[in-house]
């Protein structure tokens, strides 16, 4: 099957859409998002419905379930499945988040990885052995978190470009991650950005979160984007360029596609607005 590499603005690919979808895709959204744990290996009707967008537009394949920094085996089985699910769907670019969420059992949740050189090292290890199996290069998702990691021997952008420059991966930075920790934990967001190994970045995520009475804010993709999230946008793309493909997620409170494509608008008017690109290592 003929391969689309993502550009521009995207949204999540989601089973309450397609109907809509199926209507037209709005201009302004360029390519979709999926979890291949969601899909691959699904027959009948709602493999003839993903395939009929995937042979006409850009998809990227964005895992739940790997737990990169995890302790129980990397599954290969899980990572075969997706590199033959790309193949079969055109789909050039997975990432995952640099987490972990399985033990004995999976446990539903990301967590944080201990900032510590060993988990350096055994989450580097675990990288370069899912893109031995995937056969390319990933991107890794800075996480948001609700606990400060343990065991903490660097911080945590930090730790972010060891792993990337290590593993020789990509950087998926998901800006409403950056804003929702640097909002839990008191520290300036735009300093986080600029630590990180920006000249990695493949992939871009922006969303909106959840404030609780007591200010912690959650991560939930089940609202709009605040301000202060699209600004931090906006300034990721004039430090990188606006050529990073991009993705709105929204995965709870959906609205319907209208309100969804303003702001997928949102950001490929930010994209046109950013300057030139600088070189990038993503090759």
């Amino acid at each position: 099957m003929q391969a689309y590499s993502p550009h521009g603005a995207g949204l999540g690919f989601r089973r309450e859409l397609i109907e809509a979808l199926n209507q037209g895709i709005p201009d302004p959204i360029r390519f979709f998002e999926l979890a291949p744990e969601n899909w691959a290996g699904l027959g009948g009707r709602s493999a003839k419905q993903l395939r009929s967008f995937t042979e006409r537009h850009p998809f990227v394949c964005h895992g739940l379930s790997l737990s990169l920094g995890g302790i129980a085996p990397l599954d290969q089985t899980l990572l075969r499945r997706t590199r033959q699910f790309m193949s079969e769907h055109g789909i050039t670019l997975y990432t995952e988040h640099l987490s972990w969420c399985a033990d004995d059992s999976h446990l539903y949740d990301l967590l944080p990885i201990p900032l510590s050189e060993k988990a350096l090292k055994w989450t580097v290890d675990r990288i370069k052995q899912a893109q031995d199996i995937l056969g390319m290069r990933i991107g890794i998702e800075n996480a948001s978190y609700y606990v400060a990691p343990p065991g903490a021997e660097m911080r945590e952008e930090e730790f972010i470009r060891e792993i990337v420059q290590q593993a020789d991966c990509l950087l998926h930075l998901d800006v409403n991650n950056i804003y929702v920790n640097s909002v839990n934990f008191g520290f300036d967001a735009i300093e986080f950005l600029d630590a990180l190994p920006l000249e990695r970045t493949c992939y871009m995520h922006v969303a909106g979160h959840y404030a609780e009475a007591d200010g912690l804010l959650i991560d939930t993709h089940g609202a709009e984007v605040i301000d202060p999230v699209w600004r931090l946008l906006e300034a990721a793309y004039q430090r990188i360029g606006g050529d990073i493909p991009t993705s709105l997620e929204r995965d709870f409170n959906i609205p319907d596609l209208k309100q969804l494509t303003a702001e997928v608008d949102h950001i490929a008017r930010l994209q046109a607005a950013a300057p030139a690109q600088p070189a990038r290592k993503v090759a």
